[in-house]
């Protein structure tokens, strides 16, 4: 395993990080983790290295914000001397916030849940404009300092959903440790993107990036176009592979985070990490990188598959959807997306299908992509009616 230093806070951590987002689970169930494999996963990616484990207050929930089943699993998971093997990471859950005693509570559960005194790595969850704004107001500051100070977290941090001016706003703001944003070979630019990067790493803030599979768009089923991008060289790297060497050829990334759900990718993903070193790509790597990215632009929506929009109050599968349509847009001939609509009838229920949206924007407010849900299942409807 690789290990870079964490920014300001002058801790080593594995270049890759074990993300408890999309565990295995049973009957797919997201609140009923398979415990069984994803402690074996986890503990394995330990024995191997990894000492940043990252997790959330929501993490295998019903996608409503509420208390999720991932920071308990955690606990679970680093019994048996495994919690002073690692550094955990989670998160205030920012939208549920209405005091200033909020705070305080809802870190105070998540210790209990987690069964552990300290929390290493402590973030603000989620940071928009609408969320900096509630905390601000509510004393997020004094709080992240009392937290420090009294020993319950070691390091603050934020994690970041929103456009570059409001994250340099954020970072100018408060004396942060690290933070967390989105990053990928299609999202250099998005959000924060790059020159949100770089000013955070400037200023000494250690970088976890997110999503750097793009929630595995980037790896499964991906277009032929993009398959021949990577195949035009000797070079013989899976996707995730060529994917995880992108991030990790940037020096200001200290660690990356990865959501794994079977053990086969941990497998894959551990020796990827023991080779990524920065700055180790070549021109005609990145090159290549570079044209899959420009096959994948092709894509008619940007949604990750993180199911923060779900529940949908009327039933739609909203990420279902919305990989019909990209997969519509990236099939070549009429008789292919004839084939595709087909299986779109057969596939996805009467009661899921975008026809079914009431535009009541439920999913907007939660989508930490900030897609235009509702017009864009209109147009799923349009190519499949």
């Amino acid at each position: 395993m690789l290990y870079r230093k964490y920014g300001k806070t002058n801790e080593m951590v594995s270049v890759l990080g074990f993300g408890c987002m999309r565990l295995p689970v049973i009957d797919g169930n997201a609140r009923n983790i398979d415990d069984d494999k994803a402690i074996a996963m986890l503990r394995y990616g330990i024995d191997n290295g990894i000492n940043y484990v990252d997790t959330a207050y929501p993490y295998h929930g019903d996608g409503m914000g509420g208390p999720g089943e991932s920071e308990p699993f955690v606990a679970r998971a680093l019994k048996d001397g495994y919690r002073d093997k690692v550094n955990i990471a989670t998160k205030l859950p920012s939208w549920l916030i209405r005091t200033r005693e909020d705070m305080d509570r809802y870190l105070n559960e998540q210790l209990e849940r987690l069964e552990t005194d300290r929390i290493d790595f402590y973030l603000v969850h989620a940071l928009n404009a609408g969320t900096w704004k509630t905390v601000k107001e509510l004393g997020i500051f004094e709080f992240l300092d009392s937290a420090v100070k009294d020993g319950r977290i070691r390091y603050p941090g934020f994690s970041f959903h929103d456009e570059l001016p409001v994250f340099k706003e954020i970072v100018d703001a408060y004396d942060w440790t690290f933070c967390q944003v989105q990053y990928n070979y299609l999202d250099e630019y998005f959000q924060a993107g790059i020159e949100g990067l770089e000013y955070a790493a400037a200023k000494g803030i250690g970088i976890a990036v997110m999503e750097p599979l793009r929630g595995g768009k980037l790896v499964r089923d991906i277009p032929e176009s993009v398959q021949a991008a990577f195949d035009k060289t000797d070079i013989k790297r899976t996707p995730a592979d060529w994917a995880l060497r992108w991030v990790w050829n940037n020096p200001d990334v200290a660690v990356t985070l990865s959501g794994m759900s079977t053990m086969e990718q941990v497998e894959e993903n551990l020796k990827i990490a023991n080779e990524a070193h920065p700055g180790s790509l070549s021109k005609q790597e990145l090159d290549i990188v570079e044209e899959a990215r420009t096959a994948f632009r092709q894509t008619r929506v940007s949604c990750t598959g993180c199911a923060y929009c779900m529940p949908c109050p009327a039933g739609v599968n909203i990420p279902g959807n919305f990989t019909y349509v990209n997969e519509y847009y990236f099939l070549d001939n009429d008789k292919q997306k004839q084939a595709l609509k087909e299986t779109y009838a057969s596939r996805i229920p009467e009661v899921g299908r975008a026809s079914k949206c009431v535009e009541c924007g439920t999913c907007e407010e939660h989508c930490p992509q900030n897609l235009l849900i509702i017009e864009e299942l209109k147009h799923v409807v349009e190519v499949f009616a």
